[in-house]
């Protein structure tokens, strides 16, 4: 055995071994309880960053110490290989997208094997192979034949950068969430596919997931926006403002607040709705309003914050129940997309609708007063946005809320004017994309109009890979030849839309079942043995994008047959980021320059703290930032591999879950990854100095003595703490100091016969066994140095034993007059008058009674001795 810790050697040796026994590749086996982990899959962009690191090797740990516990564990690994940044690099590189992808996958693939990640690589899967997405087109066309996939001309949010359509979710502060764009709102043919039917469903189970974060399931429920109210309509007057009460022509909107409805001034309506198109014609000033506003940002979320516009269309609203007639106002704060494109407008409670009037002039009219004389509402200073008691309100006046919605709902279903309805904020799913990488949309389109989908014999439509990118239009939209098709003698165009990339990674986790299935989308025998899966791990900025889709496609497929589960993951664990110091210089401009890690030279306090930083290459100052996301925009990343190539996979992993829990963000530190360092090259030492000391007994001593059994109980503490740490409360980093606490023991033994080495030959096994889920390699090596045939892969965790862990003697806490002045280790259950003795006797309570009375002794048996002396 090798006197120090090897790394580059022992972690080959064990990638060997798992590679050639194919350790980590597993079956259906309804003998044994499955287990199913696993972490999202990347993006192949070239090179694994520490957030990835982070990612995969809490899943990996979590995924060993499963398989401990004696389970059948599956944790596959693929690529999610689609999307935009593969066209961009695709130029800047002048290659193919598709051989981009591919070169990167291997390099990266590489990483993941030198980080010793327990993968069944023969389950790996790439999004962009056609023997993956073929099933993902077949799917859709079935559900094209269900109703649940429509097309449709729509509004849609337009990233003039990357040419394409985004989903709501996709759009941050109004800007594309890829490369931050400001995003336009255009009109063009969409394919939707209906996970508004899902919602209330979607809604409801999120309570059966209560191993999923809180914060998850309420980001999740905010997003589908379950919501009670009235939907009514509001009469149209004529141009020259005659009333219809037969309400010939109406204008239907949505309210939560039907108990207002007696306060509305006004009726505001989305720039793209028909009415506002049609008052446009005749008004130049009112057209290009509408126009100004069809190039402004959509996004739900820039609502609240946007400056409020609107313009008067001339046209009235009628009011359902009084009959008056209201202005309509073009505005910017509707949105056709979401219910009628209309809202009643009630300044007086609504503060966007008072901003509003406030600014165009239109009166305000209070109906709702506090219930608490104390509640301050001045409607001349804000709207009063609070339940209350209706005044001003005709025949509703002295009603409170519930029973003015109940009254006001009855009357507009009395008048044929309203009925109460149920509303989601979810909107259907657009899922077309104008962008090239990604998988072709299975459709034939007419030229009468109609739709077809792909037959399943033609399928998959592959996207061809030889191309030549040009940075403005698809290839596969330029190229007139790749559109025709035929089918039965019939000439038809195919849809050169590609798919939302996350359509494919809203099934992945379900094809790893069994990904060389050919007879089908998944072979549902192996889907229903391995899913749900038992343990996810992903960042929680995926809670209302992928998780969602996931949970919604999982009810797709159960509903076609394919799956007999409600829900796609059972466990969920969103990981904290990896964070960095930063540092830069401020240039003539004003704009900061930073600089990497490795480009400075930072000094540092007794504590770790920066107390300055120096740029090497010219030794002057830099600015020590403040600790962010590592991240390329402000270039203070660490690249794994150069930290794996330095210290090791093991020295990588150890860091990365002992300096903070897994839901936590981890602040880098060199100091720390070289600290990991140091302690794994004590714990080569520790195993090499026990062995060197001599054969262990066979078997643990029947009697131990007193530093025998206090190093056996601290051995089971060991075991009892990192078994909790592992599988309940995932603290890995306590599961890692509880170890290093074992080693201290053990490095502070004294074996001096073949019963002490038993004992210590136990203890420096735990501690071995411990650690080999998150240091698997140096685990490995150790194992078989301590004799062992077996690899510590196939090993389970010890076993606890309770015994062990009752104590022969209690620490006793001496108090003189109630203050703390020596304890003392007893044997449990010592008599009184012994204790008295002792303590009498000991040199530190000796010097603070002596010369004095001892009034009175009070004992708390095994814990606390108190003498009261004066």
């Amino acid at each position: 055995m090798d006197e120090q810790f090897p790394p580059q050697k022992v972690e080959a040796q064990a990638q060997a071994y798992w590679q050639q026994h194919r350790s980590f590749n597993v079956d259906v086996d309804t003998d044994k309880e499955k287990f199913y982990c696993l972490a999202m899959f990347p993006y192949p962009s070239g090179k694994l960053h520490m957030g990835h690191v982070r990612n995969y090797t809490i899943g990996d740990v979590i995924a060993r110490h499963q398989r401990m516990l004696g389970k059948n564990v599956m944790q596959p690994m693929g690529w999610d290989a689609f999307g935009l940044p593969a066209e961009n690099a695709a130029i800047n590189n002048n290659t193919a997208p598709a051989r981009w992808t591919y070169e990167n996958i291997a390099y990266m693939k590489d990483q993941l094997n030198s980080l010793g990640f327990a993968y069944d690589w023969d389950r790996e899967l790439a999004t962009c192979d056609p023997n993956y997405y073929r099933w993902e087109q077949w799917f859709f066309t079935k559900l094209f034949e269900k109703g649940l996939v429509y097309k449709k001309t729509s509004a849609v949010n337009w990233c003039p950068n990357d040419q394409t359509v985004l989903a709501n979710e996709q759009v941050i502060d109004g800007c594309c969430w890829r490369c931050d764009t400001v995003v336009e709102r255009r009109e063009i043919p969409q394919w939707f596919i209906k996970i508004t039917d899902y919602a209330q469903e979607l809604l409801e189970d999120l309570e059966q997931l209560d191993e999923w974060p809180e914060q998850v399931k309420t980001m999740q429920r905010n997003w589908i926006g379950r919501s009670e109210g009235v939907e009514m309509q509001f009469g149209i007057a004529d141009p020259d403002g005659n009333s219809d009460d037969d309400f010939a022509e109406t204008l239907s909107v949505y309210t939560t607040r039907p108990d207002t409805l007696m306060g509305a001034t006004y009726v505001a309506v989305a720039p793209q709705h028909p009415l506002a198109q049609q008052a446009a014609r005749n008004n130049s000033e009112l057209a290009a309003f509408i126009t100004r506003q069809n190039a402004i940002k959509v996004a739900e979320a820039d609502m609240a914050t946007m400056e409020k516009e609107g313009m008067d269309t001339g046209r009235k609203a009628i009011h359902p129940i009084t009959g008056a007639q209201v202005p309509v106002f073009v505005a910017n704060f509707v949105l056709m997309s979401y219910g009628s494109g209309a809202v009643m407008s009630v300044p007086a409670h609504d503060q966007r609708d008072w901003e509003f009037a406030k600014k165009y002039g239109v009166p305000i009219q209070q109906v709702i007063q506090p219930l608490n004389s104390k509640t301050e509402c001045d409607i001349s200073k804000a709207a009063f946005t609070e339940h209350g008691e209706l005044v001003n309100s005709g025949e509703f006046t002295g009603l409170n809320f519930d029973q003015a919605f109940n009254a006001i709902a009855d009357k507009l279903m009395e008048l044929g004017r309203g009925e109460r309805s149920i509303n989601y904020r979810l909107r259907d799913w657009g899922v077309s994309r104008q962008r090239y990488w990604g998988s072709p949309i299975p459709m034939f389109s007419s030229e009468d109009g109609e739709d077809i989908p792909v037959p399943a014999d033609r399928l998959p439509v592959i996207l061809p890979e030889d191309v030549e990118l040009d940075g403005v239009q698809s290839p596969i939209k330029k190229d007139p030849s790749w559109a025709k098709a035929e089918l039965n003698g019939k000439a038809l165009q195919r849809e050169t839309d590609t798919f939302d990339t996350f359509m494919e990674s809203s099934w992945y986790y379900a094809r790893f079942a069994c990904p060389q299935f050919n007879e089908g989308m998944l072979d549902s025998d192996a889907a229903n043995y391995w899913l749900p899966v038992d343990h996810y791990v992903g960042g929680i900025e995926h809670a209302i994008l992928h998780l969602l889709y996931a949970r919604f496609f999982h009810k797709l497929m159960r509903d076609m047959g394919l799956v007999n589960s409600d829900e796609p993951f059972k466990r969920l664990l969103c990981q904290g980021m990896v964070v960095a110091e930063t540092y830069f210089r401020t240039d003539d401009n004003g704009k900061k320059i930073y600089y990497s890690p490795q480009e400075v030279d930072v000094q540092r306090d007794d504590k770790g703290r920066s107390t300055g930083a120096i740029l090497m290459s010219d030794n002057q100052a830099v600015s020590v930032g403040s600790i962010e996301k590592m991240s390329k925009s402000k270039n203070n990343g660490v690249d794994p591999q150069g930290m794996i190539d330095r210290h090791g996979a093991d020295t990588v992993r150890l860091f990365m879950m002992f300096a903070a829990p897994p839901e936590q963000s981890l602040e880098w530190s060199d100091a720390g990854v070289a600290g990991a360092h140091r302690f794994l090259n004590r714990l080569w030492r520790l195993v090499a100095k026990h062995i060197k000391s001599g054969t262990p007994g066979e078997r643990l001593p029947a009697d131990l003595d007193e530093k025998q059994q206090a190093l056996r109980r601290k051995t089971h503490e060991t075991i009892q703490k990192v078994n909790d740490d592992y599988g309940r409360r995932y603290t890995f980093n306590t599961a890692i100091a509880a170890v290093m606490e074992l080693c201290n023991n053990i490095s502070q033994y004294q074996a001096n016969s073949a019963e002490d080495l038993a004992v210590a030959r136990e203890a420096v096994e735990v501690a071995v066994l411990a650690l080999a889920p998150i240091c698997p390699h140096i685990c490995h090596a150790l194992w078989q140095h301590l004799g062992h045939d077996n690899a510590i892969i196939d090993q389970p965790l010890p076993a606890l034993d309770e015994a062990a862990l009752v104590k022969q003697t209690a620490q006793l806490v001496i108090q003189v007059n109630g203050k703390v002045r020596s304890k003392l280790e007893v044997p449990l259950d010592t008599d009184q008058a012994q204790l008295e003795a002792m303590a009498k006797e000991d040199v530190n309570v000796l010097r603070f009674i002596e010369g004095k009375t001892v009034r009175k002794i009070i004992l708390v048996p095994n814990k606390l001795l108190n003498i009261v002396a004066n």
